[in-house]
């Protein structure tokens, strides 16, 4: 495999060398991209709607073109999705699947995936890993575990898959890389959270894994945790070569797999001496590249627990619409801006809710500086705001070296879920809560995550019903919130009980602590900073 190796290495390495030198040149490489996505996107219904063979400039894009989310762009969205490509897509760019991830409101967002946005998604991952193998060449040509959603989780009206692009990267990555792999596709199929997690590591545990890469910290942590939860099971399976998951491991053929009783004694003094089933009992890991940044960085202390101490890369801004940075150092979740890929565009936080918010380019930002990304993008997305709070803490070059903080205002996450304060409401209606005007949700933080619904109780009203009800909702409203509930990364909802009159005086202490006027202030029903587990005052 070396000389194949050597190869895919050295023409990743070039990527890596071309990346890094735009950033001498942000404004021409950016206004490039800029022009190319205009001329490619004449013809398509949205670039008739919007002139776009008019536009000269950026100031004539920003003139024709006005900052929106995806309910904007929604109903070109939805034609691309029914079969009509070139409503927001170049004629002869076919679409390969839809990317699907949990909108503002209950209908799902599906971002198209075509091979040139493929493409570009990559690259960006060549880039990424040539660095951090360099940085850690320990784990070149070792077994690589990716834990990942399937590509495949529902279709589209004419058939295409719906689902986590980064189940179509894994499947059409270089045979090379495909050959690392050790988690099997039936296993990342497995609609059994139990029975998927099980089959997984039962796939990889025999295997010298050097690297382990995911998107969520607590993906990991599940893993070994489900291997604890069975890890009788488990050892029986690797000392006598079997497969025998819990639950119902429908996608997974029945197979041996080879008897190993020095690994299985290994995982019982493991057991024994620290009283759990860890990782460090049967891998020893190069790295680890995950997402670190905003609430995620909470499951540190428990990740290195099962993992032990080794570097931790943080893989970067990315979601179903794209890569918007690239870290290149471990220890932090910033990463430098992805101007090769994306046309981006920055409003100052402190603007983001006035009607003439300004927005700047990639080269006009200030160190220290926090900003809402908006993005545009070979998916069909412009101008789009994905409401991702980020902060400025250097430069490469002349573009911004940037760290995720938040989602927007009215978006709270814990554990990957995002879900909004219009769904929280929505959920509220939906279990019956019509005669509550006042209530709070908010997550806390714990051995497993769960939102906390806070309310004055009234006569007659089954709280603890009612928090099971909006469960149940918000898993309807939300596909992201409806996964965690189901692989139990993500608690149900906990009722607290407030004392009558205290949502009113939470409200006077706010409207007081922010010099503003009673008129002008509007009830938040979903609170967006992650509290610990240990009950405290609610505000």
């Amino acid at each position: 495999m070396r000389p194949v190796a050597y190869l895919a290495g050295h023409h990743a390495a070039a990527q890596l060398r071309e990346f890094l030198a735009a950033h001498r040149r942000t404004r021409q490489v950016q206004d490039a991209l800029l022009r190319e996505l205009i001329v490619r996107h004449r013809e398509t219904a949205f670039g008739r709607d919007h002139g776009f063979d008019r536009i000269r400039s950026y100031e004539d894009f920003a003139a024709a073109v006005p900052v929106g989310d995806y309910e904007t762009l929604r109903p070109y969205m939805r034609r691309v999705y029914e079969g009509e490509p070139t409503a927001l897509l170049p004629g002869g760019e076919a679409v390969l699947m839809f990317s699907r991830s949990s909108g503002t409101t209950g209908e799902p967002k599906h971002v198209p995936v075509t091979r040139r946005f493929l493409g570009e998604m990559r690259r960006g991952w060549n880039i990424f890993g040539v660095k951090v193998l360099r940085d850690h060449p320990r784990g070149w040509l070792r077994p690589i575990l990716q834990l990942s959603s399937p590509m495949r989780e529902s279709l589209s009206p004419t058939g295409l898959p719906c689902g986590a692009i980064s189940g179509l990267l894994a499947s059409t990555q270089k045979p090379i890389v495909r050959r690392m792999y050790v988690a099997r596709p039936e296993a990342v199929g497995e609609r059994d959270p139990g029975a998927r997690y099980y089959a997984t590591l039962r796939c990889a545990i025999g295997r010298d894994v050097g690297i382990v890469t995911t998107a969520n910290p607590s993906s990991a942590i599940k893993l070994i945790e489900t291997g604890q939860q069975h890890a009788e099971r488990l050892i029986r399976d690797v000392s006598d070569g079997t497969f025998t998951p819990p639950g119902d491991a429908a996608n997974f053929p029945s197979r041996r797999f080879r008897a190993d009783r020095g690994l299985a004694r290994r995982l019982e003094r493991g057991l024994a001496a620290d009283g759990e089933l860890r990782a460090t009992h049967f891998w020893k890991l190069a790295f680890m590249t995950l997402w670190t940044g905003g609430t995620l960085k909470l499951y540190l202390p428990r990740l290195r627990e099962l993992y032990g101490e080794m570097p931790i890369r943080d893989i970067g801004l990315l979601a179903s619409e794209g890569r918007f940075s690239l870290p290149t150092v471990d220890g932090t979740a910033a990463g430098v801006a992805e101007i090769t890929a994306n046309f981006l565009e920055f409003i100052p936080a402190e603007a983001v809710g006035s009607a003439n918010r300004p927005t700047l380019r990639a080269d006009e930002l200030d160190v220290g500086g926090e900003y809402f990304l908006v993005i545009t993008n070979w998916a069909g997305l412009w101008r789009y705001n994905i409401d991702d709070r980020v902060r400025v803490i250097d430069r490469l070059g002349d573009s911004p070296v940037f760290e995720f903080l938040s989602r927007g205002r009215h978006t709270a996450n814990v554990t990957g879920e995002k879900i909004t304060e219009h769904q929280v409401v929505e959920a509220m209606e939906r279990a019956g809560g019509g005669r509550i005007v006042r209530f709070e949700m908010q997550a806390r933080f714990a051995l497993v995550p769960y939102y906390e619904l806070r309310l004055e109780p009234t006569e007659g009203l089954d709280a603890a019903a009612l928090a099971d009800r909006m469960d149940e909702e918000l898993s309807r409203l939300n596909i992201e919130y409806a996964s965690k509930r189901r692989s139990g990364r993500l608690g149900a909802i906990r009722f607290l009980a407030l004392a009558p009159g205290s949502l009113r005086r939470i409200e006077s202490e706010r409207i007081a602590a922010r010099k503003g006027r009673g008129e002008q202030y509007k009830h938040q029903y979903l609170l967006t900073e992650v509290l610990g587990e240990q009950a405290g005052s609610p505000g």
